[in-house]
Order: C-alpha cells, then structure tokens, then sequence
C-alpha cells in the first residue's frame, strides 16, 4: 500500500470517529486534499485511494494541474484571491472558499456570466485579527453576504477560516465555535448557507466536533511540503 493511499485512510477513519464521537454522521464531512506543491505523481496515488475534493492554494500552479489530471474530481481553490486572476478561476475551479471582498465577488460574477457559469463561494472570516491572515472582519459579512446574493452568477455556500496554528489543537477551537455561531446568525438574518470550511491537518477533528463540513488537509495526507 502506498505512504499516500495509507495516509488518506487515516485521515478518513480520523473523520469518522471525530464525527460519531458527537452523533453526527460521517457522510455530513467532506475531505479537501490540499494539494499545493504536491507532484502530480502523488495527487493522482491520492485519487485513487479514494480522494474526491483537491484544494489549490495558487491559480497558475492549479491550471498546470488540472491540465495534466484533468477533472476525475472536484477542484477547490482555497487560497488569497486577487481579482485578476478571477477569469482564471472561475473556469477552473467547481468552488471558491476564500472570497472576502465585495469588489472580489462582483468580479467574480463578472467573470461567470462571461463564461456562463454558476461559481459556488464561501466566505473567508479572519476571526484572529492577524495581518499575516487574509478574510474579512466579523463585522462586514452581512454586508458581504446581503451582495452576493445580489450577484446572478455565484451561489453563497458558507463561511471559511484559518485560525492561529497552536501546538494543542484544542486552542483552535473557540475560533470553529464562532464560525459556527456567525453561520446560524447568517441563517437567522435570512442569507441560507450550509457549509463551514474550517480544520486542517493539526485539529481537523476539533473542527468536525464544531460543526466542519469541509475539512482542508494536506501534510496528514501527503507528508510535509517538499
């Protein structure tokens, strides 16, 4: 059995139990193979072990990709955005989880009625104020959210966030706690959403026990970045 394929049945059995551990079924999650700087080689081995979901953190490497492996799963771009690289992205990617402008979101709109297409987005949050972290404060998403649905071309899926990387995954958690709340408070106010982008390979599980429905994980998968 391959370092990946094994990897990836871990990380699934990993879901399943976080999952159950608060009554909720497994199926609710869905993994995201982050795949940025990972050789073609080891993403098609992760295909076909079972992966569905690739996320890309960088448009023009993405392209090279999916050029080469072409479209036997999903692709999720999960990285900053610029808006020039908008008409890139909604031609190559089924879901955008980092979208954290208005100005981002018109362009993107733009760019699908071009293309004719339906581009689903989430919300990216940055909950921990930090400058290094890209997303939106708390306080604009209803403003944000009020305009995508305006837009005729893109479908307001979720909220997305990447808290402070801490040794005890356990410290991330007030941070899923509170995508969680904004989501149920964007319900209350009228925006439908479903979705949480939120845990990655350190404390995924604490994110699946707070209510993640897409998990982004890459290094339990692939290994450390090369």
């Amino acid at each position: 059995m391959s370092e990946v394929r094994e990897n990836f049945l871990k990380v699934m059995e990993r879901i399943e139990k976080a999952a159950r551990r608060v009554r909720r079924d497994p199926s609710e999650v869905k993994l995201v193979a982050v795949s940025k700087t990972v050789e073609t080689a080891r993403i098609r081995e992760a295909i076909e072990a079972g992966v569905s979901i690739l996320g890309e953190n960088y448009v023009q490497e993405a392209q090279k990709k999916i050029e080469e492996i072409g479209r036997p799963v999903s692709w999720h771009f999960i990285g900053h955005l610029q808006s020039n690289k908008a008409k890139y992205a909604v031609r190559l990617f089924d879901m955008i989880h980092s979208l954290d402008s208005i100005p981002l979101a018109e362009e993107l709109n733009r760019r699908a009625e071009q293309a004719d297409q339906m581009i689903k987005v989430m919300i990216e949050l940055n909950l921990s104020g930090e400058a290094t972290k890209f997303g939106i404060d708390e306080g604009k998403i209803l403003n944000l959210a009020k305009r995508i649905l305006q837009l005729n071309h893109l479908t307001l899926e979720g909220l997305m966030t990447m808290p402070p990387y801490f040794d005890s995954p356990e410290m991330g958690r007030p941070y899923y706690i509170k995508l969680r709340e904004l989501k149920e408070k964007m319900v209350r106010e009228g925006i439908p959403m479903k979705e949480l982008s939120m845990g990655m390979s350190n404390d995924f599980e604490i994110a699946i026990e707070e209510g993640a429905t897409y998990v982004r994980v890459g290094t339990a998968i692939f290994g450390p970045r090369r």
